[in-house]
Order: structure tokens, then sequence, then C-alpha cells
């Protein structure tokens, strides 16, 4: 059964970042093979791993949903809909050295995204005796929590910047993972973008009214925002990167 890590955080704190580098501190440690997912419908965890991702889960659905309507249907004659849908599925798993990765996606148009959800769950319940870890990079919120989307989890990472409203949002996904009998043996916060890696009283004390553990801080860099700006992926961060070494020594506490 696999070790399944959640990050989870409001939108724009760069929680996607700091999950690729946790992806990358395990792979560096001979942790793999590692299943990354990446859960948010508006997918970029495969461009912090410098990832090509050619199929995901919602063009799968896309094209299943299509293939009735069309005159030449891509399902082969004498194949189930059911076996095309499961072999396409396989397709959707981009394949690396030390890692996999999963993307959700989404549907085209307008729509809830309950079906892709349901697609992510199954996939997930498929694959997690066959992956030491699965780490998982939700939306913003938790609502893959709530709908009950992942199969288990034993450590959940909830990821703020450095503001008050940040603390909070995170706060309230901590009382959702308790309201959904989750019982992740670790729940803890990451502070990220803190100017000179310091958190100020202020946020010390939100920190302390929402009654959450802080793993660690990770500092402000500048050298992020270039990558991101040149379109290179984060992992390739120098190994002296303030951001990569945070990371680092707040997953070596984890003692995962």
């Amino acid at each position: 059964m696999a070790h399944v890590i959640a990050v989870a955080g409001k939108g724009g704190v760069g929680k996607t970042t700091l999950c690729g580098m946790l992806i990358q501190y395990l792979c560096e440690q001979g942790k793999g093979p590692i299943l990354a997912v990446d859960a948010d419908a508006n997918s970029n965890l495969n461009e912090v791993l410098g990832v090509e991702v050619e199929t995901t889960l919602g063009d799968v659905r896309e094209e299943i949903a299509q293939a009735e309507l069309v005159k030449e249907s891509p399902i082969p004659k004498g194949m189930s809909k059911a076996d095309y849908a499961e072999m396409r599925f396989e397709d959707a798993l981009t394949e690396e050295d030390d890692f996999d990765l999963l993307v959700m996606g989404r549907t085209q148009g307008k729509g809830c995204y309950c079906y892709v959800n349901g697609l992510l769950q199954a996939q997930l319940a498929k694959y997690q005796n066959h992956y030491p870890y699965i780490v998982v990079d939700n939306e913003a919120g938790m609502e893959h929590i709530s709908r009950g989307v992942l199969p288990s989890m034993q450590t959940a990472i909830l990821v703020s910047d450095c503001s008050r409203r940040g603390v909070q949002a995170v706060g309230r996904i901590a009382e959702l993972i308790k309201e959904c009998d989750m019982h992740p043996d670790t729940v803890g916060l990451i502070i990220n973008r803190a100017p000179g890696g310091k958190l100020n009283d202020g946020i010390k004390e939100e920190i302390a009214n929402q009654g959450l553990t802080l793993l660690g801080v990770v500092p402000q860099d500048e050298l992020v925002y270039e990558y991101d700006c040149e379109g290179r992926p984060t992992v390739e961060l120098p190994e002296d990167s303030p951001v990569r070494k945070a990371m680092s020594e707040i997953v070596k506490k984890l003692n995962l």
C-alpha cells in the first residue's frame, strides 16, 4: 500500500512548486518510483517537473464521450468501450526514470468535474499498490478529500504564503481533514515565500490560533520567479538554492 502525501493550500501560494521539489527530493533519496498526481483541473505540475504530457484523464473522457457521435469511432471493432477506455487510461500515465505522472485534466467547456474526479479516484485505487509513494498536488482547497477521491492519506502538507488569510485558509482545510475522518499520521504547515525566511509575530500568532503544526519556512527566492518567467522547470534550481535547501530540511523532518 502506497504512502499517500497530499499537498494542498489556497491558490497562488506556490504549492505546486513545493510539491515538485518534494517529488524531486524523494527521487534523489532513492524512494522511487513515485506516482506524482496532478489533481488540479488547471494542471501545471508537469511544467514544474519538466515533463511533457500528451494525454490527461479528462482528454480520455472527452475522446470516449465523442466516440459515439463521430462517423469513424476511434474504438477498434471487436473492442468494448470499457476495454478501450482502460487502454487509453494507461496512456495517460507519463513514465519517467524515477517517477510516473498522472494528470487529471479537465472536461471541455462548461460543466461539473465530478466525472473526471471519479476517473481519478478509480485510477488511484488501481495504482495504490504499485508505488511506495503517491504524491498528490491538489487543486486549491481540498475538494478531493471531501469527495473521497484519495484512497487514503498518511501525510497532509498544507502550504500557505506569509499571510494571515493564507494561514486561515489552510486552517479550514485542516478542519475538513478531521471532519472527513481521514486520520493522516502527519498534518503540517509549510509557510512559503517568507521574506528573509522569517515569520513575523502576526503570522506566528495566526498559526497558533489555527492549531497548526509548523513543518518549516521556505524563503522568498527571486530565482524561482526568474525560472518561472523563463519557462524553466523549477526542479532544475541549483542545489544551493535557498528554496531547495529549505525543502530538503523540511522533508527530512517528515521521516518519509
